[in-house]
């Protein structure tokens, strides 16, 4: 690096420059990631290794289920750039959902249907797949830190506001929920083209709305959401 400092040319100077931006975004990166770890650093004070993040995706769509994640790390497990899914882009949550895949100790998804959303309501829904969710995983859990909600199980839990950007186990459960959701509306997007789903995930776009304006509602349009319910 010092080599580099002294030398005068200016396609060196630009390769140092870059090399010291690289640096500098991997450790911010590293900094980060080590803030979120501060609610799974009081569990494991506490005797528990085994702690699972919880998020849910797909409270605000139009049609489609929605999706809940678990996810368990490991306390070595180190994956950088974890965050809130939805301020990352699609291409990110991909790489990151693979490295989740492939490091966690375990990992539970569930879904509840859209008529099961429209007869429950959409914060019970939540709460029932975010549940269901914790029931797919392999491993049985010691403590649940949860994204801004509490769950009916009988295991110690923690409700934490925006936990998707503050703890890595939620953030990771938040990635996977989101690509496992996309990903299904992108299939329900075969069956029912009319929709744009591939692109909207379900949410209430000008193009999704002009689609059920056209062609009505699918089994999977929820019945309870405004417009739809004004429209049946």
């Amino acid at each position: 690096m010092l080599s580099l400092q002294t030398d005068s040319r200016k396609g060196v100077q630009n390769l140092l420059q870059q090399l010291e931006r690289r640096i500098a975004k991997k450790q911010k990166l590293v900094a980060q990631y080590q803030l979120m770890q501060h609610y799974e650093r009081q569990c494991q004070t506490q005797g528990h290794t085994l702690i699972a993040g919880i998020d849910e995706v797909g409270r605000g769509p139009l049609a489609g289920p929605v999706v809940a994640a678990a996810v368990i790390l490991a306390e070595d497990t180190v994956i950088l750039g974890l965050n809130d899914s939805k301020q990352l882009n699609e291409k990110k949550r991909g790489l990151l959902a693979g490295k989740i895949q492939k490091q966690a100790l375990a990992i539970g998804i569930a879904q509840v249907a859209p008529a099961e959303i429209d007869r429950l309501n959409i914060y019970q829904a939540s709460r029932l797949a975010m549940k269901k969710a914790v029931e797919q995983l392999q491993l049985a859990p010691q403590h649940l830190l949860i994204d801004a909600m509490q769950i009916d199980l009988a295991i110690p839990q923690e409700k934490i506001i925006k936990g998707d950007a503050k703890s890595v186990s939620i953030a990771a459960a938040s990635i996977i929920a989101k690509v496992y959701r996309d990903n299904l509306m992108k299939e329900y997007h075969k069956q029912y083209p009319y929709y744009a789903f591939d692109k909207n995930a379900g949410y209430g776009t000008k193009e999704h709305l002009e689609g059920i304006k056209k062609h009505g509602i699918t089994p999977i349009h929820r019945k309870t959401f405004a417009p739809i319910k004004n429209l049946i």
